[in-house]
Parts: structure tokens; sequence; C-alpha cells
């Protein structure tokens, strides 16, 4: 009975001790080295997040010691080592940042007492830190910038925030070396490097030979990998080219879990995810994966499949057969294939033709040449006027459709594979090869169609309509640009509309992400069941009649729409795709947005902005104006005329314009009082207008004379647009005008008497709609669109 009744003191006692220790321990937990100071075995760094730990191990059963890095949750996970090839042999080793900079690992039990050194000098070097990225930087005394950094020499492994690929410049290269061993980290012979000619690919070497590679870079994956679609929102690829280096690397979405690229002395490239319920790694990704995967497995012209084991995974692609005719099949590494029928190309003519081979792991394209500033179209002429261009594809899938850029093939192809979500291969074969028809469909020559696919997928879509039509709110129109699409369809590309697609909402609508068969990446914008009034369906009806007649590169494009029973969608794409043109004609007509906000101007991957929610727009003919009996308005974005009575003319969104460009030169929200466009007069009036520039949109010059023109200007024409009356504003083809010609003269802003604010009338009927489409992830917000202030002046804004 005593002991019970001391048992809760006992417990308390000991959970008072184990906190003093865990505190003391806490205390001398540091994740930095000052010039001086060592490292001694036994001690570590930890970063200031608690992700990874420097100091001494012992891989394995070996008793060699090693300085390394590795992740605290698993300390067996060792990330990156610093003598890999010369070893401690006892525990005497001791890391220590020297007087001239340099951070040496030293070793008593070695003649030269040093076993490595990072070999940077420099003399103002100040403290090392072990970052949580898992990066150890030495940092400068002076300015505390990275003077070394550990990213720059990979081991076996690659993190967040690394990358592979080459400094053109230096000649330099990051890449990633395997183990030799489970026991030992020293160089093995399993490279992952990132080849930067052509398209960049990743390749695995073993020595000197390639043995896998990922596929060329398409603009969202690696085209042999599209696993990596699967897991791009927790860790985005990242590939840069450009004219100092060309490189690959991922980042980490936060709260996702941590990962980890390596290469293991086996010859497997591996991603792994950290589970924290098992304290385990769990593997999502392994290259190569399969016996098509090995380098060049079924030769020249050799097409693997794999499911095709039972005929040893080779074949021919079409118009060759196997090379070895005694065989009769294509066997694994030997001579591949030939072709059946000769090339007829010379002086300038040409019969021969492109058949596509689809769903393809392109070849390897270390020869090939690449061109990203052509279509396909343009691709494919350039590869029927030379001779030596055996096959071409889309360099890019980013924009949709069929892709665009263009790469071509003069060498004999190899390493071609089957993969899912496999880009189409056009392949040059001589007129009999392309008359016989035996495999593949023929690629017309003079064809301006986009894809395939997705022509049969949109007759596919109408066919399915018409037999599941019911009646909704929008007539039936022969001459409508758009299909209708059925529920079927929709709930099949957004998942049954599950809620992990959705990718913003608004009180009207919410906006999911949908994935076209063919990989194509779409906004499914459903409006909701409390938003179907008479109203709603009405707007939904106006949206789709003013998208329909539409065709802009600036405005986001409707695909298709939906009003079955009681669902109304609309299916948008936010990337141009000109090989669609033909199925958008415009009708001559004018469209007033009448909600142009930043909210409603979007980004695309490329920056550029659209505009989108025409839900509240109307279509007018030239000079024609009117009134409306709903305010459906944004407020400080009204035009005075369109507030005060309600009418509409096309200077309406014009106003709105105006007070978008100064809202984005000065980082202020205007607002239902006006008190932005009064300021911008006070200063115009007072010129004193630097002070309406925000900084963050162009850092202050030494003399304010090196931006004031440009500046005066932009302030210029956005109080043209906020002028009171309507007919003193510009049209925007004049403002455009205004941008692109700097040295045009403009007029002078006229300043209204009373403009200090503009009150909503009492009696109007106002509503403050939420943005039908105004997903989060695509929200054009101030602060991410200053930066680009006034771009059109460079044509940077098309």
């Amino acid at each position: 009975m005593r002991a019970t009744r001391h048992l809760p003191a006992r417990l308390l006692l000991q959970r008072l001790l184990i906190g003093f220790f865990l505190l003391s321990t806490a205390a001398g937990v540091t994740d930095k080295l000052e010039r001086g100071q060592k490292l001694t075995d036994g001690e570590t760094l930890v970063s200031a997040g608690g992700s990874f730990t420097l100091g001494f191990f012992s891989p394995g059963a070996s008793t060699k010691r090693y300085l390394g890095i590795w992740f605290s949750v698993s300390n067996a996970t060792v990330v990156w080592v610093a003598n890999r090839d010369q070893p401690l042999l006892d525990r005497s080793g001791t890391l220590v940042l020297n007087d001239v900079g340099s951070l040496v690992l030293g070793d008593s039990s070695r003649r030269t007492r040093t076993a490595w050194s990072s070999n940077f000098q420099p003399a103002s070097a100040a403290s090392v830190q072990l970052l949580d990225s898992g990066n150890l930087v030495v940092r400068n005394g002076s300015s505390n910038t990275s003077l070394w950094q550990s990213f720059d020499q990979p081991s076996d492994t690659l993190l967040a925030g690394m990358k592979l690929g080459k400094n053109l410049w230096t000649g330099g290269e990051w890449q990633l070396t395997s183990w030799s061993s489970a026991d030992d980290p020293s160089a093995g012979d399993y490279r992952r490097t990132l080849q930067t000619t052509g398209l960049p690919e990743i390749i695995l070497w073993y020595r000197d030979a390639k043995t896998y590679r990922t596929g060329p870079w398409n603009g969202v994956y690696f085209n042999g990998v599209p696993e990596a679609r699967a897991y791009a929102d927790k860790y985005p690829l990242l590939v840069t080219t450009s004219a100092w280096e060309v490189t690959y690397g991922y980042t980490a979405a936060r709260g996702a879990p941590l990962t980890r690229v390596v290469v293991n002395h086996t010859g497997k490239a591996e991603r792994l995810e950290w589970d924290a319920s098992s304290s385990t790694w769990s593997r999502i990704f392994q290259g190569p994966r399969d016996p098509c995967d090995e380098y060049g497995k079924c030769g020249q012209f050799g097409l693997c499949d794999p499911e095709a084991a039972s005929s040893g995974f080779c074949g021919c692609v079409e118009g060759f057969s196997a090379a070895n005719t005694s065989a009769g099949v294509v066997k694994d590494n030997a001579d591949g294939c030939r072709r059946d029928a000769a090339l007829d190309c010379a002086g300038g003519t040409t019969t021969d033709g492109f058949k596509v081979v689809p769903g393809m792991k392109l070849p390897d394209t270390q020869n090939a040449s690449v061109d990203m500033g052509v279509t396909l179209e343009e691709c494919r002429a350039k590869c029927f006027t030379n001779c030596s261009c055996l096959a071409y594809a889309a360099a890019s899938i980013r924009g949709g459709g069929d892709g665009s850029g263009c790469v071509m093939w003069t060498d004999a192809i190899v390493d071609l594979r089957l993969v899912d979500r496999g880009q189409n291969l056009y392949l040059r074969l001589s007129k009999s090869e392309i008359d016989s028809g035996k495999r593949f469909p023929t690629l017309l020559v003079a064809t301006t169609l986009p894809s395939a696919v997705t022509i049969l997928l949109l007759v596919f879509m109408i066919w399915w309509r018409r037999k599941n039509r019911t009646i909704g709110a929008i007539p039936h129109n022969p001459t409508m640009a758009v299909p209708s699409v059925s529920l079927a369809i929709i709930k099949d590309i957004t998942g049954n509309f599950s809620t992990s697609n959705i990718i913003g909402q608004g009180g009207f609508s919410i906006v999911y992400k949908g994935q076209l068969p063919e990989g194509r990446t779409i906004a499914v914008k459903r409006l909701k069941q409390t938003a179907l009034t008479a109203k709603g369906k009405n707007d939904f009806a106006r949206e789709v009649e003013v998208m329909v007649g539409l065709r802009h590169g600036s405005l986001v494009r409707l695909l298709a729409y939906c009003d079955e029973g009681k669902e109304r969608i609309l299916l948008y794409e936010y990337m141009q795709n000109k090989s669609l043109n033909i199925y958008i004609f415009g009708s001559g007509e004018s469209v007033i947005h009448r909600d142009l906000k930043p909210g409603n101007i979007l980004l695309d991957d490329e920056w550029k902005p659209k505009i989108a929610d025409f839900g509240t727009a109307k279509l007018f003919a030239d000079n024609q104006t009117g009134p409306d009996q709903t305010i459906v308005i944004s407020p400080g974005y009204a035009a005075p005329e369109y507030v005060r009575g309600g009418e509409m003319t096309l200077k309406c969104d014009v106003y709105s314009f105006g007070v978008i460009l100064l809202e984005t030169l000065s980082g202020q929200r205007n607002g239902s009082l006006q008190r932005l466009l009064s300021q911008a007069w006070d200063l115009w009036e007072k010129n004193r207008i630097m002070e309406l520039l925000d900084t963050t949109v162009a850092p202050l010059p030494k003399s304010e004379h090196e931006i004031l023109p440009e500046l005066k200007r932009c302030i210029q024409i956005g109080l043209l647009c906020v002028q009171e009356v309507p007919d003193d504003r510009p049209t925007m083809s004049e403002v455009v005008a205004m941008f692109t010609s700097t040295t045009s003269q403009i007029h002078w802003p006229r300043r209204s008497i009373v403009d200090s604010g503009i009150a909503m009338p009492s009696n109007s009927s106002l509503e403050l709609e939420t943005d039908l489409l105004n997903p989060t992830m695509i929200d054009m917000t101030l602060s991410s669109s200053r930066s680009n202030y006034c771009c059109i002046t460079s044509n940077q804004c098309d």
C-alpha cells in the first residue's frame, strides 16, 4: 500500500530528472562551428529544426570512422560523407574551421594529418553551419554569404534544394555516386548524372556505360517516369536550362514527408519517403523498374514492350524487321532492327512520310537537335526537308495538346520502349511503308489537327452527350463551337469530384483539377447547388455564351460545359493551344467583363496573365451602352457611370484596368472610398509621383531619374483610364499602343472636380459576388504581380 501511495511521487521525480537531463543536453546542442573551434568524435552539430545531424559514424559492420550528415530521425540514413575515400582508422578525428577559412578534417594517424578538406581559403570565413535542409555551409564573416557548401559536393543522395547537372561556365558537374557497398561509403561503380546535350534527361551509369535513363524532360516530368506525376505536388521537379547551367532538382512542399533520392550500390536509383507512423523509409519510385528499362535492350530501332515477356520483350517499330534474319526475332542487346524499305530523299525532293508511334518513352536525345521555338507542325516540316532526319517529336507537352517545340533524331533510334502516358514519336518511312498502313495510323502530311486523342475524346463527348441529354439551361445551338459533356465523363476525370482535387472555391462554385486521358490538366468549375437560383442559371448561361464567342490569347478558354440535370459545370483550360483555333471563332462583338480585378486575372505556368470569370460579362456591339438593373461589382473597381446609374459601356473595363495598374504600382488596394485614386491624383498634381511607387515593384535607384520617365508614363496611363468622363478614357487598343510605343505623346489626364470618393447609391441592388472562378493556387495577388509592373513596355506580357 505504501509503495502504491508513493508511486506518483516517484514518477514525478523521474520525469524531473529526465527533464533536467534533456535540458542540459539541449543546452550543448548547436548547429554552428566558429573559426578555431573543433568538433571531435562523439560530438555533433544539429540543424536548427532538428532535421539533420553532422558527426562521426561507422557504417554497418565497419570499424572505420567517417564524417557525415544523416537524418536525425534515422541515424543509419547517411546523406553526405566528407572523407568517403579517406576513412579514419580510429576516433581521433577532429573537424575545424582553420585560420585561413578552410574546413579541415584532421587525422592524427596520417602523416599529412588531413583526411579531408573543403579546399576553400577565403580569409574572411568565420563559421560553418548545418542548415535544416541538410546543407553544410561555410559563411563569410563580413557579409554572412555562403563561400562553400556540401550541396556542391554530393555523395549518393539528392535532397530537396540540391541539383544535378553542369555549370556551363566552369565546366563543373553535380552528380551522385553510389557507395561501394552497404558498409563502405567510398565511391562505387554507379553514377547518376544529368545529360545536358539534347533535351535534359537523367542517366544512370555503370562505370562508363549507360544502364538506364529516365527519358527526356518534357516540360512537366521526365518522359519515361510518368510515376512522377503522382508525387509532383509534394516534390515539384525543377529543370533549369540557361546560358550558365543545365540542372535538375526538386523542392519539398510545406508539410510533405521527408524524402530523398539515392543511388545505391546495387545499381538502383530510388526515391524514398519517410513514414513517421512506422519510422521506416518507403520506396515510391525505382529505376530501372523492369527489363525494358535496361539501356538499349532491343538495339537500334528496337521497341521494348514490358507486357511481352513471353516473346522476350523486344520487337521492331513499324517499317523495320529484325536485323538478324536467322534468329527471326530481336535479341536483347543484339543487332536490333533494319529498315524494310529504303528512304527516298535526295536533292531537295522526297516521297517519304511519317507514321506515329504512340505511347513512347522517347529515344536517347544525346545527339538529337532541339528547337523550343517552333510548333509541332513546323517541326514536321523541318524534319521532312532534312534527309538526315529519321524521326521527330514534341519537345514539351507543357501546353497540352500534341505539345510544342521540336526534337529531331538524325542518328539511329536507341532505347525505345512503351510507357504509360508516353508521347508520340513520328518516324520517317518510305512511301511504300506509308501506303501499306500495317500497324500504326498514318500521320497525314497536311494535317492541322492538334491531337488525335483530343479529337476522338471531343467526338465521344458529343456522342455521349446526345445519347444522355437532359433539358438544361442552355438551348441546343448547332453552331456552338464548344461541346457539352456528360456528367459521367466529368466524374471520371475528377475522381467523382474528389476533395483531393479541389484547387479553389468561392461563394458560388468549386473548382476541381481534372485529368484528360491524354494527360492534359484542366479546371472543372462546378456551381454549388445553393447557387442554382434563376439568376445563377442565367449567369452560367451568360458565361458559356460569352466564352464561346471569344478568341483571344489573354482569355482563359472554355473547353466544354455540362448542364445535365441539376448540374452546371464549365471545363476550362489555362494554357494556350493554337492548334485548336479552328474550333473557336470570333463573333465580331466586344465583351464587357464588369468585374475586372486582380482576383479575376489568372497566371499560367509562365506567369502570363489571362482574364477569367465571365459569369458577370455581357456581349456588346461597338459603341453600345445600356442600363443594368443589378450591380455585380467589386468595390473600388467600378466605373462612376456604372455605380451611379448601372450604365455599361466599353469604357467600364478600361476604368477597372486603370485601378489595377495603379494598385500594382503602389502596392495598395483602392477600396470602395477610392482613397488610392485620390492619393494618385494628389501626388501627380504635386509632381511627387515617386512617393506612390512601392519599392517591391522596383528598388529605388541611386538617382530617381533612372526610373522616373517610365514610372511617370505608367501612372499617366493609369490616370487616363480612371478619368470621370467615359469619353475621356482611352480605348484598350489605345492603352496597348501607349505601352508599346514609348516615344509617342499621350494626353494629359483631367481630374474631376469631385473625386474623393464614389458613394454607392442607396437604391442600388448591390451584389458583392465571390469569384466564380478563383482557385487559390492561381489567384493573382498583388504581391505576386507587382514585380512585373509595366511589363508591356518590354513586350513581356503578351
